[in-house]
Protein backbone atom coordinates (compact mmCIF):
# COMPACT_ATOMS: atom_id res chain seq x y z
CA UNK A 1 0.00 0.00 0.00
CA UNK A 2 0.80 3.50 -0.95
CA UNK A 3 0.96 6.26 1.86
CA UNK A 4 -1.33 9.46 0.85
CA UNK A 5 0.25 12.71 0.05
CA UNK A 6 1.34 14.84 2.58
CA UNK A 7 1.96 18.59 3.17
CA UNK A 8 4.95 17.74 4.98
CA UNK A 9 6.68 15.66 2.58
CA UNK A 10 8.98 16.71 -0.16
CA UNK A 11 9.10 14.69 -2.60
CA UNK A 12 12.87 14.32 -2.58
CA UNK A 13 12.60 17.52 -4.16
CA UNK A 14 16.02 18.54 -1.98
CA UNK A 15 18.14 15.57 -2.76
CA UNK A 16 20.97 15.71 -4.46
CA UNK A 17 20.94 11.71 -5.70
CA UNK A 18 18.07 10.80 -8.07
CA UNK A 19 16.04 7.94 -6.62
CA UNK A 20 16.27 5.10 -9.17
CA UNK A 21 17.95 6.51 -12.30
CA UNK A 22 20.37 4.52 -12.28
CA UNK A 23 18.42 1.15 -12.54
CA UNK A 24 19.14 -0.23 -15.65
CA UNK A 25 16.78 -1.94 -17.75
CA UNK A 26 16.06 -6.14 -15.60
CA UNK A 27 15.21 -9.14 -17.68
CA UNK A 28 14.47 -12.31 -16.07
CA UNK A 29 15.17 -14.85 -18.83
CA UNK A 30 13.33 -13.46 -21.42
CA UNK A 31 10.67 -11.53 -18.96
CA UNK A 32 10.42 -8.36 -17.75
CA UNK A 33 10.93 -7.17 -14.43
CA UNK A 34 8.63 -3.95 -14.69
CA UNK A 35 5.92 -3.48 -16.98
CA UNK A 36 4.03 -0.72 -17.19
CA UNK A 37 0.27 -0.96 -19.28
CA UNK A 38 -1.17 2.09 -20.32
CA UNK A 39 -3.65 3.96 -22.64
CA UNK A 40 -6.91 6.49 -22.41
CA UNK A 41 -9.54 5.89 -19.96
CA UNK A 42 -11.82 2.83 -20.37
CA UNK A 43 -9.60 0.83 -22.71
CA UNK A 44 -9.06 -1.76 -19.73
CA UNK A 45 -5.49 -1.30 -18.22
CA UNK A 46 -6.17 -1.95 -14.97
CA UNK A 47 -7.99 -5.58 -15.54
CA UNK A 48 -5.39 -6.29 -17.95
CA UNK A 49 -2.36 -5.84 -15.28
CA UNK A 50 -4.27 -7.31 -12.56
CA UNK A 51 -4.63 -10.65 -14.84
CA UNK A 52 -0.98 -10.35 -16.20
CA UNK A 53 0.33 -10.20 -12.91
CA UNK A 54 -1.74 -12.67 -11.47
CA UNK A 55 -0.33 -14.84 -14.70
CA UNK A 56 3.52 -13.79 -13.77
CA UNK A 57 3.01 -14.55 -9.94
CA UNK A 58 4.01 -10.86 -10.02
CA UNK A 59 2.62 -7.49 -7.81
CA UNK A 60 0.04 -5.22 -9.32
CA UNK A 61 1.15 -1.67 -8.94
CA UNK A 62 -2.40 0.14 -9.46
CA UNK A 63 -3.29 3.60 -9.44
CA UNK A 64 -6.23 4.14 -7.12
CA UNK A 65 -7.65 7.60 -9.38
CA UNK A 66 -10.50 7.98 -6.40
CA UNK A 67 -7.93 9.51 -4.34
CA UNK A 68 -8.19 12.61 -6.18
CA UNK A 69 -10.06 14.80 -4.22
CA UNK A 70 -10.68 16.87 -7.43
CA UNK A 71 -11.31 14.90 -9.49
CA UNK A 72 -15.12 14.69 -9.70
CA UNK A 73 -15.00 18.62 -9.82
CA UNK A 74 -13.09 18.77 -12.57
CA UNK A 75 -15.24 16.82 -14.63
CA UNK A 76 -18.28 19.15 -13.62
CA UNK A 77 -16.02 22.29 -14.21
CA UNK A 78 -12.74 21.71 -16.39
CA UNK A 79 -11.67 25.16 -16.56
CA UNK A 80 -11.50 25.90 -12.77
CA UNK A 81 -10.15 22.31 -11.54
CA UNK A 82 -8.05 21.16 -13.97
CA UNK A 83 -4.61 22.58 -12.18
CA UNK A 84 -5.66 21.28 -8.91
CA UNK A 85 -6.01 17.84 -10.09
CA UNK A 86 -3.55 17.61 -12.73
CA UNK A 87 -1.07 18.15 -9.91
CA UNK A 88 -2.27 16.31 -7.47
CA UNK A 89 -1.86 13.31 -10.21
CA UNK A 90 1.84 14.32 -10.77
CA UNK A 91 2.96 14.42 -7.21
CA UNK A 92 0.67 11.35 -6.34
CA UNK A 93 1.99 9.65 -9.01
CA UNK A 94 5.55 10.65 -8.06
CA UNK A 95 5.71 9.52 -4.74
CA UNK A 96 4.69 6.38 -5.91
CA UNK A 97 7.37 5.94 -8.28
CA UNK A 98 9.40 6.91 -5.34
CA UNK A 99 7.48 4.19 -3.07
CA UNK A 100 8.43 1.48 -5.69
CA UNK A 101 12.53 2.59 -6.15
CA UNK A 102 12.46 0.47 -2.38
CA UNK A 103 10.63 -2.97 -4.22
CA UNK A 104 13.19 -5.25 -4.85
CA UNK A 105 12.78 -5.34 -8.73
CA UNK A 106 15.41 -8.05 -9.04
CA UNK A 107 13.50 -10.96 -7.10
CA UNK A 108 10.24 -10.41 -8.46
CA UNK A 109 7.94 -8.69 -11.43
CA UNK A 110 5.69 -5.84 -11.35
CA UNK A 111 3.04 -4.77 -13.36
CA UNK A 112 1.43 -1.27 -13.17
CA UNK A 113 -1.38 0.20 -14.43
CA UNK A 114 0.22 3.96 -15.13
CA UNK A 115 3.04 5.00 -16.94
CA UNK A 116 4.32 8.41 -15.07
CA UNK A 117 5.06 9.83 -18.54
CA UNK A 118 1.54 9.75 -18.83
CA UNK A 119 0.75 12.90 -16.65
CA UNK A 120 1.47 15.00 -19.16
CA UNK A 121 -0.41 13.89 -21.61
CA UNK A 122 -3.80 14.85 -19.72
CA UNK A 123 -2.29 18.03 -18.59
CA UNK A 124 -1.01 19.30 -22.22
CA UNK A 125 -5.32 18.85 -22.93
CA UNK A 126 -6.84 19.94 -19.88
CA UNK A 127 -4.53 22.97 -18.84
CA UNK A 128 -4.29 26.37 -20.14
CA UNK A 129 -1.10 27.79 -21.26
CA UNK A 130 0.28 29.49 -17.94
CA UNK A 131 -0.67 26.87 -16.20
CA UNK A 132 1.09 24.13 -18.89
CA UNK A 133 4.03 26.65 -18.48
CA UNK A 134 4.18 26.32 -14.57
CA UNK A 135 3.18 22.21 -14.64
CA UNK A 136 6.06 21.36 -17.00
CA UNK A 137 8.51 23.31 -14.70
CA UNK A 138 7.63 20.79 -12.23
CA UNK A 139 7.04 18.09 -14.39
CA UNK A 140 11.21 18.24 -15.26
CA UNK A 141 12.02 18.05 -12.20
CA UNK A 142 10.63 15.21 -10.97
CA UNK A 143 11.05 13.28 -14.53
CA UNK A 144 14.67 13.24 -13.96
CA UNK A 145 14.67 11.37 -11.28
CA UNK A 146 12.26 8.47 -12.38
CA UNK A 147 14.02 5.39 -14.24
CA UNK A 148 11.40 4.21 -17.41
CA UNK A 149 10.00 0.47 -16.75
CA UNK A 150 11.26 -2.28 -18.93
CA UNK A 151 8.47 -2.73 -21.05
CA UNK A 152 5.40 -0.50 -22.00
CA UNK A 153 2.10 -1.93 -23.66
CA UNK A 154 -0.07 0.64 -24.81
CA UNK A 155 -3.93 -0.83 -25.13
CA UNK A 156 -5.33 1.46 -28.45
CA UNK A 157 -9.18 1.78 -29.06
CA UNK A 158 -11.99 3.44 -30.55
CA UNK A 159 -13.22 6.25 -29.05
CA UNK A 160 -16.80 5.12 -29.56
CA UNK A 161 -15.23 1.61 -27.84
CA UNK A 162 -13.89 3.50 -24.71
CA UNK A 163 -16.91 5.41 -24.17
CA UNK A 164 -19.24 2.65 -24.61
CA UNK A 165 -16.88 0.71 -21.50
CA UNK A 166 -16.80 3.59 -19.46
CA UNK A 167 -20.72 4.02 -19.73
CA UNK A 168 -21.02 0.65 -18.72
CA UNK A 169 -18.89 0.48 -15.72
CA UNK A 170 -20.97 3.57 -14.41
CA UNK A 171 -18.17 5.67 -12.14
CA UNK A 172 -20.47 8.26 -10.85
CA UNK A 173 -17.67 10.78 -11.38
CA UNK A 174 -17.60 9.97 -14.81
CA UNK A 175 -20.92 10.42 -16.09
CA UNK A 176 -20.12 13.79 -17.51
CA UNK A 177 -17.31 13.21 -19.74
CA UNK A 178 -18.62 13.14 -23.42
CA UNK A 179 -17.67 11.96 -26.70
CA UNK A 180 -15.60 15.13 -27.79
CA UNK A 181 -13.43 15.21 -24.06
CA UNK A 182 -12.83 11.57 -24.86
CA UNK A 183 -11.67 11.72 -28.63
CA UNK A 184 -9.11 14.77 -27.67
CA UNK A 185 -7.85 12.32 -24.99
CA UNK A 186 -7.61 9.48 -27.32
CA UNK A 187 -5.99 11.40 -29.82
CA UNK A 188 -3.19 12.57 -27.07
CA UNK A 189 -2.45 9.00 -26.51
CA UNK A 190 -1.80 7.92 -29.33
CA UNK A 191 0.69 11.13 -30.78
CA UNK A 192 2.28 10.62 -27.32
CA UNK A 193 3.28 6.97 -27.90
CA UNK A 194 3.78 7.31 -31.27
CA UNK A 195 7.21 9.08 -30.60
CA UNK A 196 7.58 7.23 -27.23
CA UNK A 197 11.15 5.68 -27.27
CA UNK A 198 12.40 5.63 -23.67
CA UNK A 199 11.43 2.27 -23.01
CA UNK A 200 10.29 -1.21 -25.36
CA UNK A 201 6.57 -0.29 -26.56
CA UNK A 202 4.08 -2.90 -27.41
CA UNK A 203 1.45 -1.41 -29.02
CA UNK A 204 -1.93 -3.15 -28.96
CA UNK A 205 -5.40 -3.44 -30.93
CA UNK A 206 -7.80 -3.47 -27.85
CA UNK A 207 -10.66 -2.35 -29.62
CA UNK A 208 -12.34 -5.72 -30.36
CA UNK A 209 -10.71 -8.19 -27.85
CA UNK A 210 -11.61 -9.26 -23.86
CA UNK A 211 -8.28 -9.89 -22.73
CA UNK A 212 -10.08 -10.84 -19.26
CA UNK A 213 -12.74 -12.88 -20.18
CA UNK A 214 -11.53 -14.70 -23.45
CA UNK A 215 -8.37 -17.03 -22.50
CA UNK A 216 -6.97 -17.10 -26.02
CA UNK A 217 -6.84 -13.45 -26.38
CA UNK A 218 -4.72 -12.82 -22.98
CA UNK A 219 -2.56 -16.70 -23.25
CA UNK A 220 -1.62 -14.49 -27.20
CA UNK A 221 -0.63 -11.31 -25.74
CA UNK A 222 1.39 -12.92 -22.65
CA UNK A 223 3.08 -14.53 -25.60
CA UNK A 224 4.04 -11.03 -26.96
CA UNK A 225 5.31 -10.47 -23.58
CA UNK A 226 7.71 -12.89 -23.13
CA UNK A 227 9.19 -12.44 -26.55
CA UNK A 228 9.61 -8.72 -26.65
CA UNK A 229 12.75 -7.17 -26.58
CA UNK A 230 12.92 -4.02 -27.55
CA UNK A 231 11.95 -1.24 -30.01
CA UNK A 232 8.38 -0.94 -30.85
CA UNK A 233 6.09 -3.63 -31.97
CA UNK A 234 2.90 -3.30 -32.98
CA UNK A 235 0.56 -6.85 -32.14
CA UNK A 236 -3.47 -7.52 -33.07
CA UNK A 237 -4.93 -10.21 -30.94
CA UNK A 238 -5.93 -13.57 -32.34
CA UNK A 239 -10.20 -12.08 -31.84
CA UNK A 240 -9.38 -9.29 -34.30
CA UNK A 241 -7.59 -11.64 -36.50
CA UNK A 242 -10.41 -14.02 -36.77
CA UNK A 243 -12.76 -11.24 -37.56
CA UNK A 244 -11.50 -10.59 -40.94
Amino acid sequence: MFKALSSREPYGLCEEEPFIREFKPRHWGSMHHYIVIEGPLGVGKTSLAKKLAEKLSAQALLEDVDENPFLSQFYENPKKYAFQTQIFFLLRRFNQAVEMSQIDLFSRVTVSDFLFDKDRVFARSTLDENEYWLYEQLFQLLKKRIAPPDLVIFLQAKTEVLLARIRKRNRKYERSIGFKYLEKINQAFNEFFFHYTDSPLLVVNASEIDFVHVPEDFEDLVEQVRSMKSGTQYYVPMSSKKGK
